[in-house]
């Protein structure tokens, strides 16, 4: 029986070596300063950077890529291929479809649900979705 390593070293464009161990549940890689709970499900596909945090009960699903300092809130998930820009942050309970982009510094309100491809431009703001709000 072949062993799978606990990590995976890659190069990045600038030449330094970035180091991902595989998160518990799921097997995605988790970059060593990102925060993951362990309660969290990361894919195997799937990347979490430098700096961010995904809270308990979040998923990312396949090949999906949080950005450095990027949150994903409570029981969020992140859609196949989608995109976290750095500092971004999903809502609790959010969903991103697959593809779905969010630009860096952008906020995802508790509860929204984004469909396939969609876009969120950098900074920009989308409110919770208003049966989230009073519990939020």
């Amino acid at each position: 029986m072949q062993k799978r390593k606990k990590y995976v070293e890659i190069e990045a464009d600038n030449g330094t070596v970035v180091r991902y161990v595989r998160h518990e549940n799921g097997g995605g890689l988790v970059d060593a300063s990102a925060t993951v709970d362990r309660t969290a499900f990361v894919e195997a596909t799937a990347y979490v950077e430098s700096g961010a945090t995904v809270r308990p009960g979040a998923r990312i699903l396949t090949g999906a890529w949080v950005d450095c300092d990027a949150e994903v809130r409570e029981d969020a998930v992140v859609g196949s291929a989608a995109h976290v820009g750095p500092r971004a942050v999903i809502g609790r309970a959010a969903r991103l479809g697959p593809r779905v982009k969010v630009g860096a510094d952008a906020r995802v309100g508790a509860g929204v649900r984004l469909g396939p491809d969609a876009v969120v431009p950098e900074r920009r703001r989308l409110p919770s979705h208003p049966s989230t709000r009073a519990a939020a």
